[in-house]
């Protein structure tokens, strides 16, 4: 006889293995809107792309000792331009939610049954993830092709990581404008404001050194910044997670320090959208 124990574990796993199946669905039905229409994923790329190109040309005979380490600007440019990239993608994760609310796609998955509608976000956060990465990817392979170097399996690791924690918290942010803003104008007018500011008032384009003091402490407050400090130390070479990357006006900053704000920032944003999420879905 199965005791009540093992029937609610049973039952656990019946629960787990349908949000699973669910998930799944949900997330192949993206892939197949980015098959049937890929102008999302080579956007994606191409932009970034002829930034990584362009500058890297504009400043290529920039003196040797203009950048911190006496790299080339082409490196240099390259963890900024492969943050950019996942930040835009990641940014732009609401959007499908979006579509399906002003389509009344979403309002059939409401009222379908569904073991979790959880099942609806986590197949956002998978489709934007995998998306944001591949084109990160692609930016680092073109990167290297163009001869800014590649990171060991150790600087690979680091930059994973840290791409991990910029996409999950951005895209939480983006879920959540899908579902507070009133259509899909106001959302692309909010990414577009935001994506070139937040750029220029990072590491991405140059040293914090080069930078007048009020932007210096943008920069150093911008979470685009703690992402691209350690993609920058993981194609270095060899580090330790207690080498000091980033001189802030607040004080030194390590690699530990800067995946701690971005684990802080992934967390807090979770928290602050997940109410607003279980609302929108129950």
């Amino acid at each position: 006889m199965h005791t009540a124990k093992s029937i609610e574990i049973d039952q656990l796993q019946i629960a787990g293995a349908e949000l699973v199946q669910e998930t799944l669905a949900l997330t192949r039905r993206l892939f197949l809107q980015l098959v049937r229409r890929p102008s999302t994923l080579v956007a994606g790329v191409v932009q970034p792309l002829m930034w990584l190109i362009l500058f890297g040309a504009l400043f290529a005979n920039a003196p040797e000792n203009l950048l911190p380490g006496e790299t080339n600007y082409g490196r240099f440019l390259g963890a900024g331009v492969i943050v950019f990239t996942a930040f835009s993608g990641a940014l732009n994760a609401g959007l499908p939610v979006m579509f399906d609310r002003e389509f009344g796609f979403l309002n059939r998955l409401l009222v379908a049954p569904l073991r979790s509608r959880s099942s609806i976000v986590i197949a956002s956060v998978l489709y934007i993830t995998s998306l944001s990465l591949i084109q990160s990817f692609l930016i680092m392979i073109t990167a290297a092709i163009l001869g800014y170097g590649w990171p060991g399996a150790t600087g690979l690791l680091l930059i994973l990581v840290t791409l991990l924690l910029l996409v999950f918290a951005v895209t939480a942010l983006s879920l959540g404008m899908a579902f507070l803003l009133p259509g899909h104008i106001e959302m692309i007018a909010i990414i577009f404001v935001a994506n070139l500011p937040l750029l220029f008032a990072s590491t991405a384009l140059a040293p914090i050194s080069f930078m007048p003091v009020w932007l210096t402490w943008l920069a150093a407050l911008n979470p685009l910044t703690f992402a691209i400090e350690p993609i920058r130390a993981a194609y270095s070479g060899e580090f330790s997670f207690s080498q000091i990357i980033l001189i802030a006006p607040y004080g030194a900053v390590a690699i530990s320090g800067c995946l701690a704000v971005l684990v802080g920032l992934a967390v807090g944003l979770f928290l602050l959208i997940r109410p607003l999420l279980d609302r929108k879905l129950n």
